[in-house]
């Protein structure tokens, strides 16, 4: 089965419905108009200038390149991390803290993906590497951005509760422990529900393009299969590794909270 081509005019007539929710919005004074036509706009220009740079990353399958655009790809997740929260570290912290818990086991686990298990020849194949690391950017990118926003919200709105368990000698880790496991467990409920609802409430974005593109249902399950276990895998570990940095620079060496160390957005 061929993939069947779209037209202009075929998305232009799908922008049609983004505009009759704008006009909706407008209507029912829900002031989300300017933001939806800016988001869609938006959207349409940069996965088509992803598709001009793909274009250049398949014809020039070169290591380097591939590097480069997974490169330039964390910084723009680690950019997202930090615009998502409203309590945001002040200084270098907030964009470095969550780029580097983005990168670390993203970058870890699209080597195990491709080296051990798809195995593509030759490893860093972009039709592979670039698709499969931006789904786990753009997972775990959620994942990490509620963690911290949630730690840093609720540390704020705790702040006397955690100074009154340092005052009765508790070490910063115990002082906020409670509020560390209820920021990775918001982070990394998304991609279980994700998973709980796959195949029966909705089919994944992987599945649908691979069965659409004309490959067999079971073999697109395969891969979906797969990634979703290295989407959640990602998304953990990155939520965790998150949070757990977000924790300690809440605190100075001195185990004191350091609240004056977030700014609002």
């Amino acid at each position: 089965m061929n993939l069947i081509s779209l037209t202009p005019l075929d998305l232009g007539l799908a922008a049609l419905l983004i505009l009759a929710l704008a006009a909706l919005s407008l209507w029912l004074s829900l002031g989300l108009e300017r933001t939806l036509l800016v988001s869609a706009a938006r959207m349409t220009l940069q996965l088509w200038l992803v598709g001009l740079v793909l274009k250049v990353l398949f014809n020039n399958a070169t290591i380097g390149w591939i590097a480069l655009g997974a490169g330039f790809m964390i910084l723009v997740a680690g950019r997202e991390v930090m615009a998502r929260q409203q309590r945001r570290f002040a200084g270098v912290w907030g964009y470095g803290l969550g780029t580097l818990a983005l990168a670390v086991p993203s970058l870890t686990i699209i080597l195990l993906a491709l080296l051990v298990l798809v195995r593509p020849a030759p490893w860093y194949e972009p039709q592979y590497a670039i698709p499969m690391f931006g789904m786990l950017l753009g997972n775990s990118m959620t994942g990490v951005a509620v963690g911290l926003d949630r730690l840093t919200q609720t540390a704020w709105q705790q702040r006397s509760v955690i100074e009154a368990r340092l005052l009765l000698g508790q070490t910063w880790d115990q002082a906020i422990s409670d509020l560390r496991h209820e920021a990775a467990r918001a982070g990394m409920i998304p991609i279980i529900n994700s998973m709980a609802a796959a195949g029966v409430v909705s089919l994944p974005g992987m599945m649908t393009g691979q069965i659409l593109a004309g490959s067999p249902p079971t073999e697109a399950v395969k891969y979906q299969i797969l990634i979703m276990f290295l989407i959640a895998a990602n998304t953990g570990f990155a939520a965790l590794g998150g949070v757990w940095l977000g924790s300690r620079r809440l605190f100075d060496e001195r185990e004191r909270l350091r609240l004056d160390r977030l700014k609002n957005r």
